[in-house]
């Protein structure tokens, strides 16, 4: 049976594409990684990072992608210089020794449209450990200034600082280390 040129044209056509999995790099001053330790069992002190880099690839249509995100260890403020200058001590981030925080990963996790968790791998003061994000809020927005794509998460999880031989202050500080990312990112 012969089809004639415009039935195979208009079954092509009709056909789903697949889209192509696009590239967002992290915008550096909208973006930011904070923590939360806590002190003496009666509160929780709280510090971010300044700088973080990196790239996010999103295969939306496919439900998946990958997270490569890097932060300055001797970018760390909790708005006391004294104790961030204790901080990127070799006691705790050791900054001149391992001057990145890096996460990692390709199990991004959809629920319908949503991003809903990443699970990957932090590598802290040279020890890498798996961590799972919980994403609260994902959204991409044409940009009102530049008119460029733009993609924000808000992500959360925990980690134990002894896990990656942070041991200093065991009597004073907690172990869990609550972390929150707040990201915005440009498609490249």
């Amino acid at each position: 049976m012969k089809l004639g040129l415009g039935v195979v044209m208009g079954l092509l056509l009709a056909a789903p594409v697949s889209a192509a999995p696009e590239t967002y790099v992290i915008d550096t001053p909208h973006s930011f990684s904070n923590f939360e330790v806590g002190h003496l069992g009666v509160t929780w002190i709280r510090g971010r990072f300044n700088k973080t880099t990196g790239k996010i690839t999103l295969d939306r249509a496919a439900n998946n992608g990958s997270i490569e995100a890097e932060i300055d260890a001797s970018s760390v403020d909790t708005g006391y210089p004294r104790r961030d200058e204790l901080l990127r001590t070799e006691d705790y981030f050791n900054s001149a020794k391992f001057p990145t925080i890096s996460f990692r990963s390709s199990n991004l996790r959809f629920k319908g449209d949503a991003l809903v968790s990443a699970d990957g791998e932090l590598t802290m003061l040279g020890v890498t450990r798996p961590v799972n994000l919980e994403i609260t809020s994902f959204k991409c927005i044409t940009h009102p200034v530049n008119k460029r794509e733009i993609c924000g998460a808000v992500a959360h999880g925990t980690l134990q600082r002894s896990g990656f031989g942070m041991t200093q202050a065991s009597r004073s500080l907690s172990d869990e280390i609550r972390i929150y990312i707040n990201v915005e990112a440009i498609k490249n």
